[in-house]
């Protein structure tokens, strides 16, 4: 499929913005396996509700689809059904908005069942109100068909009332499978190891760093939103006890709503982990929108005040020493580093560890030699530091989990 990939710059927009949101745009069609054919800024006075970018630009455009014989056109914002259905009639070419791209590469990319059925969910969800479209899927385009109708209006009804019944269909097999995933979670937030979620930015180097952390193979690749299923891998702490540490589905600005709801029991990793790793990229053009767009993210599923680590990775490359230093005048605690050279990980590792102290604190028990099941059920559920048999009893220093305590406290010293 060749693309003509097109950004859109309002009147009160700085120039790098549109730019920087065209650099993305242009990797998202990459990733999505399309040949760029050009691409370009088109600059708006005002923006035109039937088409967005008015009656002059779509014949400019569309004189340069034709000359560069482009299957698609793609815009950097989202389109409304009404301006797309509009700019396809008028301009004679599929037309996509950024947000039908990143639909087509979850697609793509989709490998367990929880993940095949949220991106089938969030496909629907869009095509609802565009039935009437000329071209309905991104498939129509793969083999060039500029040009090619669908069936028409005689089958709207028929086809939303398919669709309709799809999305309520989908949404019962989301909830088995959801409703799956909470039992695991919960296996997991009952284990003695401290749950980390690596967070950030799509391509940030999230899976890389899951890998050189736990020393194993889960799958990484250069490209947007190379994982999408968590991957979790157990690490050991320096000084004793295990971290259980859970890859996550890249943030990207502007995420489509549909992708957030489908992907919420994926992203809510997060959300029900006990520390955060914030992976930001020094080698990123706008790293400081793309570390601001995470932290929204974290913040729509409940994140705020969750403890976290800051990772500055691909120091090796920085692309703009202000935002490097500006994270870290507001964060001085976090870490930089680069997990291609692997840089920093012993310092993230020891901050990793300071930091579950909050979730896992530590204390100083004194146990009676009658109670030694106590000093079992520490070994099994908590990392013992330090442990001394004593006249007087049995000394333990232990990091504990919160749930137990409770239970500990009468022995505390």
């Amino acid at each position: 499929m060749k693309a003509l990939v097109v950004a859109t710059k309002e009147q009160d927009e700085e120039a790098r913005r549109a730019e920087v949101r065209l650099e993305e745009l242009l990797s998202l069609v990459e990733t999505m396996g399309a040949e760029i054919v050009e691409s370009l800024i088109v600059p708006l006075r005002t923006i035109n509700p039937a088409t967005m970018i008015g009656s002059g630009k779509v014949v400019e455009l569309k004189a340069l689809a034709e000359e560069t014989q482009a299957d698609c056109i793609i815009f950097d914002r989202d389109l409304s059904p009404r301006a797309q259905r509009n700019l396809e009639q008028k301009m004679d070419i599929a037309v996509i908005d950024r947000q039908e791209v990143i639909l087509q590469i979850f697609s793509d990319r989709a490998a367990t069942k929880e993940a095949v059925l949220q991106v089938a969910l969030a496909r629907q969800e869009y095509s609802l109100p565009r039935l009437t479209r000329r071209w309905t899927h991104l498939s129509r385009q793969r083999g060039g068909t500029r040009g090619t109708r669908d069936k028409g209006e005689t089958q709207l009804e028929i086809d939303r009332r398919l669709v309709t019944n799809r999305i309520t269909s989908l949404k019962a097999e989301l909830r088995k499978v959801v409703a799956q995933r909470s039992i695991q979670r919960k296996s997991r937030n009952d284990n003695t190891a401290v749950s980390v979620a690596i967070v950030g930015y799509t391509n940030a180097g999230k899976s890389s760093l899951l890998n050189i952390l736990a020393k194993s193979d889960a799958f990484v690749e250069n490209k947007l939103f190379a994982t999408l299923d968590p991957t979790t891998r157990r690490v050991p702490m320096p000084n004793g006890g295990d971290f259980l540490v859970t890859d996550t589905v890249g943030f990207v600005s502007d995420l489509p709503h549909q992708l957030v709801e489908a992907f919420k029991s994926t992203l809510e990793e997060a959300k029900y982990s006990d520390m955060i790793v914030h992976v930001v990229d020094a080698s990123h053009p706008d790293m400081l929108e793309c570390y601001q767009t995470t932290m929204e993210v974290l913040a729509s599923l409940g994140c705020e005040g969750k403890p976290m680590v800051i990772f500055i990775n691909k120091m090796d490359a920085i692309h703009d020493e202000f935002s490097v230093a500006k994270i870290l005048a507001e964060h001085p605690e976090a870490v930089t580093g680069s997990v291609k050279q692997a840089q920093g990980i012993d310092n993230l590792l020891q901050a990793m560890e300071e930091l579950s102290y909050q979730s896992h604190p530590e204390y100083f028990y004194l146990f009676p030699h009658s109670h030694h099941d106590l000093v079992a059920l520490l070994r099994n559920n908590g990392t013992i530091v330090s442990i001394d048999y004593l006249d007087e009893g049995v000394k333990v220093q232990a990091r504990v989990p919160k749930y137990l305590s409770a239970k500990l406290k009468p022995f505390l010293q």
